[in-house]
C-alpha cells in the first residue's frame, strides 16, 4: 500500500468547502472522484485543513492511501488533466506509511486579503474583501499582535453544529505570527513570510499557528476591521480572549478573501522518493 501526499491549490468561489456533502461540489468530492478514475479503485483523501465554501487554498497537503503502482508524477499529470482549471495539484510524493495530513501538521499559515483601493480588479474580485472606508492600519496592525501566543479562543471561533462535539473539543490554539502588512510598502522585508507580498492595493492579514478553529480567522479579521473603523481599541482585544464569549468578537469577514497559504511538517515526513534518491 503506498500513502501519496499531494499539494493542492484551488479557487474555493464554485465549491461548497472542502468536505464531501452529498449533491454539492466539494473539493474532497473532486479529488477523490479523480483519483478513483486513475486507480480504478475508492480512496479516501485526508486534508491538512477543512476549508469552508468560498475559502481557496495555495498550499492544500492532503494524502491518501493505495495499492495503485502509479507514480507520484502519474498522480500529478493525471490529476490535472482531469480535474477542473480551479484545482491544481502544485506536487506529489510517496511519504511514510504512517505520514497523515492533518494530524501530523505542525503549523498552518492563512493569508486574509482586503482590497482598498477604489475599483477591484476583475481578477482579484474572487480573492479579496474589498473595504472602501477609512482604516486605521497602525491600530489594526497593533490589534494583531494581541493574538500572537497561547491563548482560548472560544470569542473567535464558530460552533461546529454539534453541541457534544463542541463540549468535548479543545479551544486553545498557538499563535505563533500574527500581523498586517501593507501592500503598497515596497519589498517584502516586513513579511512574516518569504516572497509573501500583497498586491499593492491591497492589506494582508497574516496569521501562522499551530490549527485554527472554525472561522477562527475570518472571526479575527471582522474585529480587526472594528478596530480599524474606530469601534474598539486594539487594547480591547485582550478583553475579548478572556471573556471567552463568540458574541463579544467582531462580524465574521467573508470567505473569498481567506487563502490556505502552506502547512509544515516536521522531517520525518520527508518523501520517500527523496530517501531513494538520496540512498
Amino acid at each position: 500500500m503506498h500513502n501519496i501526499k499531494l499539494t493542492v491549490a484551488y479557487d474555493g468561489t464554485d465549491f461548497s468547502g472542502w468536505q464531501r456533502q452529498p449533491g454539492q461540489p466539494t473539493i474532497q468530492g473532486m479529488l477523490e472522484g479523480v483519483v478513483r478514475q486513475l486507480t480504478q479503485e475508492p480512496a479516501i483523501l485526508y486534508a491538512a485543513g477543512r476549508t469552508d465554501a468560498g475559502v481557496h487554498a495555495w498550499g492544500q497537503v492532503v494524502n491518501f492511501k493505495t495499492p495503485s503502482e502509479l507514480t507520484p508524477e502519474e498522480f500529478k499529470h493525471g490529476g490535472n488533466a482531469l480535474l477542473p482549471p480551479s484545482i491544481r495539484i502544485r506536487a506529489a510524493e510517496e511519504v511514510e506509511p504512517d505520514f497523515h495530513a492533518r494530524w501530523m501538521a505542525q503549523a498552518k499559515t492563512y493569508v486574509y486579503s482586503i482590497y482598498r483601493g477604489g475599483v477591484v480588479p476583475p481578477f482579484r474580485w474572487r480573492y479579496v474583501w474589498h473595504v472602501r472606508q477609512e482604516l486605521d492600519f497602525a491600530a489594526m496592525a497593533e490589534g494583531a499582535r494581541y493574538f500572537e501566543g497561547l491563548h482560548d479562543f472560544t470569542s473567535f471561533a464558530a460552533s461546529t453544529g454539534s453541541e457534544d462535539e463542541d463540549r468535548e473539543r479543545t479551544m486553545v490554539r498557538s499563535i505563533f505570527c500574527s500581523q498586517f502588512i501593507d501592500g503598497s510598502k515596497n519589498g517584502d522585508a516586513a513579511a512574516p513570510i518569504r516572497g509573501l507580498q500583497p498586491y499593492p492595493e491591497e492589506w494582508a492579514y497574516v496569521v501562522r499557528g499551530s490549527s485554527f478553529l472554525r472561522y477562527m480567522v475570518r472571526k479575527i479579521v471582522g474585529t480587526l476591521l472594528e478596530v480599524g473603523r474606530g469601534r474598539r481599541p486594539a487594547s480591547d482585544i485582550p478583553r475579548l480572549i478572556e471573556k471567552r464569549d463568540r458574541a463579544c468578537s467582531g462580524p465574521t469577514a467573508p470567505p473569498e478573501g481567506l487563502c490556505l497559504h502552506s502547512v509544515e511538517y516536521p522531517d520525518p515526513a520527508a518523501s520517500l522518493t527523496e530517501k531513494r534518491l538520496m540512498s
